[in-house]
Formats: structure tokens, sequence, C-alpha cells
């Protein structure tokens, strides 16, 4: 009887072993299969190995306008023979699309507001990498994990056609107090608009914690019909469909810089503004994750930042020594006295996903 419980014994061991054997290969290939990165962790050298095999890129939100990219593109190709392709979009659709494509992923690397960035963590479809420089960024500027990391930083300015608005506003009282046209954007999704009525926000009291002031402003310019629908691209703006606009000062810099400084007057309002980022966020399942981890390092690299500062994009990283040439196409250090930077992330967040319903229901409803 001994001799046969010991039999069954070893049997029923070897039974178990070779199903714990064959349920960890299943798991292996569903991990696999649904885009795990719970890999070993390489080197930058293997990344950089490994990204080149990759050959491509895949960015969406991150066009050759915006902030410069199309520099930081063009090195990637250069330095290592990366390919690229963006499609443009916002970012809540963005993270629509990584969560939507999961089982047929195309995109490996988004850029997003900073608010978004927790968001897409949120939701699942986002894999951290920290990069060579995480030391050197603001702990407000990333992801306690390295699921998202701010690359480059702005703040919400005036972008006002001094051919149309003689004297363009300085201040967000000016701004009320005019009789023009105001574009902010698409408020429901866009970070940009959603950072403006933020800056409103900050300008009359508010904070993350309480959007109240900011929606009260751009209400009442609603009622008095001064908040146009219009897009506020470089061609509206060029047509002169564009009086002023609410836009990053990368993007109004980078604007009337194209089409004369002379023309086109740029300001951060002297009661206040916001100080805030767009973060890199790599794919959960991104086609080519090593590759989006080598754009990520090469953005924060100083020859990155530098290309985004040539956008007009503040770098993140204060030890980046800009040529002087680059520091002398941003706004002076001194107009940015007022600007405040979100304070608590984790508030603006749920705030954040308040403005949608609040906008249509204040403002959008007093629209033509």
């Amino acid at each position: 009887m001994e001799h046969w419980f010991k039999k069954r014994l070893a049997v029923g061991v070897v039974i178990t072993l070779f199903v714990m054997v064959l349920a960890a290969c299943g798991g292996s290939n569903n991990k696999a299969a649904q885009g795990s990165v719970e890999e070993e962790e390489l080197t930058l050298t293997e990344i950089e190995a490994k990204a080149k095999e990759e050959g491509t890129v895949v960015s969406v939100g991150m066009p050759d306008s915006w902030a410069n990219w199309l520099d930081t593109w063009s090195d990637m190709k250069t330095k290592y023979g990366i390919e690229h392709s963006d499609t443009d979009m916002s970012s809540a659709e963005e993270i629509a699309k990584f969560e939507a494509e999961k089982d047929k992923p195309t995109a490996d690397i988004g850029d997003v507001g900073i608010a978004f960035g927790p968001v897409a963590v949120d939701k699942g479809v986002t894999q951290p990498y920290k990069s060579s420089y995480w030391d050197e960024i603001p702990s407000w500027a990333k992801d306690e994990d390295g699921h998202w990391i701010v690359g480059y930083q702005g703040s919400i300015s005036f972008l006002t056609n001094a051919s149309l608005v003689p004297n363009p506003p300085k201040s967000w009282e000016d701004l009320k107090n005019g009789t023009y046209k105001i574009i902010v954007g698409d408020v429901t999704k866009a970070a940009q608009a959603q950072m403006a009525v933020l800056a409103a926000a900050i300008a009359f009291g508010g904070d993350e914690t309480n959007i109240e002031p900011g929606i009260a402003y751009f209400e009442e310019l609603a009622k008095e019909g001064r908040l146009s629908n219009a897009e506020a691209s470089l061609a509206n703006i060029e047509k002169g469909e564009v009086e002023a606009t609410l836009l990053w000062d990368f993007n109004a810099l980078n604007y009337s810089d194209q089409l004369g400084k002379d023309k086109f007057n740029v300001a951060i309002p002297t009661e206040g503004s916001v100080v805030s980022g767009y973060a890199t966020i790599i794919n959960k399942y991104a086609p080519n994750p090593n590759a989006a981890k080598l754009t990520r390092e090469y953005i924060l690299s100083d020859e990155g930042q530098i290309n985004l500062a040539k956008g007009y994009a503040r770098p993140i990283r204060d030890s980046v020594k800009l040529p002087d040439d680059i520091a002398g196409k941003l706004l002076p250090a001194e107009d940015y006295k007022n600007v405040k930077p979100v304070g608590d992330y984790k508030a603006w967040e749920e705030t954040a996903k308040t403005i949608p319903q609040l906008w249509q229901e204040r403002v959008l409803v007093h629209l033509n």
C-alpha cells in the first residue's frame, strides 16, 4: 500500500507540474497577444538596437507643425534610420484610439495634455518607460511609474490680429472689454482649450479644484455674442477670420512668426495664466514599442529639447542651454511672473471631467 501511495503521489506531482507548465505557456501567449509590457528591462543600448530593427514609429497628435515635431522626426530618421508617420488628433481621441485598437494596434506613441495622462493610465492603455533623464523631470511633470512624462511646457496666451484689433489685449479684463470675436477652441475634448478655461479661472481666483470663475467668464462672453465657433487654424488666421484666440504660447508665437510679428501680437495675460505641458504616452499595445521608447528618450535629450524650443515650446529640463537665437524666439521670462502650474493634477483630472458638460450647458447654448 505504501509503495502504491508513493507511486500515485509521484504521478500526481508530475501531472500537476505538467498542468502548471501548460498554464504558464498559455498565459505567456495571451500576454504577448495582449501587448503585455511585463518584459525584462532593457538597457538604452538594447532599446536602440531593437528600435532600429523595428524601423518605424507611428505617432498620434504629434504633427510636424506642432512645437516643431518636424525636426525630431527628421533626427529620428537621420540618427537611427526610423521612419515616421502621424495622425493629428485631440488628447481624448488619442486615448480612445489606443483602447479601440488594442487587438489590432497601429499607433506607438502619443502626445497628450497633462490632464489626460492619468486618464490614459486609468484606461490601461499605456506602458511605462522612465528614460535616462528621469531625475531631471520635475515631479509635477511625470507619472511616478513613467507611464507619462511631460516633454515641454507652455502657458495659455492671447494671439491677436493687430490689423483687426488696434489695441491688442494684454489682460483678461482687456479681452472682456473688447468688441471683437474670440476663439477658445473645442473645450469639450481639447486639452489646450480646457487649459484656457483654467487659465481664466486662475486669473479670477479659481484653481484646479474651482473652475467656476473660468466658466462664468466665458459664459458672459458667449451671452454677448463674443465667442466664435470657427477653428483657430493657421489658414483661418491668415484669412482674417480670427481676431483673437487663446492658444498655448508656443502655438501663438509660431503663428505670429509665420504671419508677421508686426501684424499678430502675442501676450501672456497680466492677471495670470496657467503653465502646463504635454506628455508622451506609449501605447501598451504598440507595434513598435522600442522605437516609441527611443523617441521619448530623444525628446528629452538636449537635442530634442532644443528642437521643441525651435518650435517655441519651453524645455521641461532646466539644465538645457538654449542657443541665443532660439532663446530669443521665446517671450521674456518676466512675462510669466503670474503664471501658475497646476498644483494638484489628480484634482484637475476630476475637474476636467466636468468641463465638457458645463461648457455645453453654460456656454455653447448661447452660441449661434
